[in-house]
């Protein structure tokens, strides 16, 4: 009887922590970006019940930066355009986006083929209402490099 006790105990503690590791996995994405101007996903799921999300960009080109490079931006749809123009002037070492902007929730540095750079941001605030998008800040690439991203309630 002992044996079937803690063999039960151990199988729900294991279950647990199948359940909080899948929990955290739904608060963080990788998300690929390529010499083709293409990200590997057109839409980005957020769980509400994550206090913060991270994003891990991963350029799966060759191209370095400066030629090709990279970055993951959210902000409302309504917003996303106006934050890329602004960021053009601000240059690739701010990471094409202007310093502080109020308007960016959360980004990732810009990177060339080969490298990878992560971004965490805090959910709360986030509506599920809201239409927010993701974007490539580098001059001319949010218009094929973007997509949706859906806060799940």
């Amino acid at each position: 009887m002992r044996k079937l006790l803690f063999s039960t105990a151990l199988s729900i503690a294991a279950l647990l922590g199948t359940s909080n590791a899948a929990a955290a996995d739904e608060c963080a994405i990788t998300v690929e970006s390529n010499d083709a101007m293409k990200f590997n996903t057109a839409n980005v799921v957020i769980p509400a019940t994550c206090d913060d999300f991270t994003v891990t960009l991963k350029h799966t080109g060759q191209l370095p930066k400066q030629a090709m490079g990279h970055n993951w931006v959210m902000t409302t749809k309504a917003d996303g355009q106006a934050v890329a123009t602004d960021g053009m002037s601000a240059g690739l070492a701010n990471n094409y986006l202007k310093p502080n902007d109020a308007r960016v929730i959360g980004a990732t540095d810009v990177i060339g083929g080969g490298e990878e750079a992560t971004a965490t941001f805090s959910v709360k605030g986030l509506n599920a209402n809201e239409e927010y998008m993701f974007f490539c800040s580098f001059p001319g690439h949010i218009g094929i490099m973007k997509g949706t991203v859906t806060v799940k309630a």
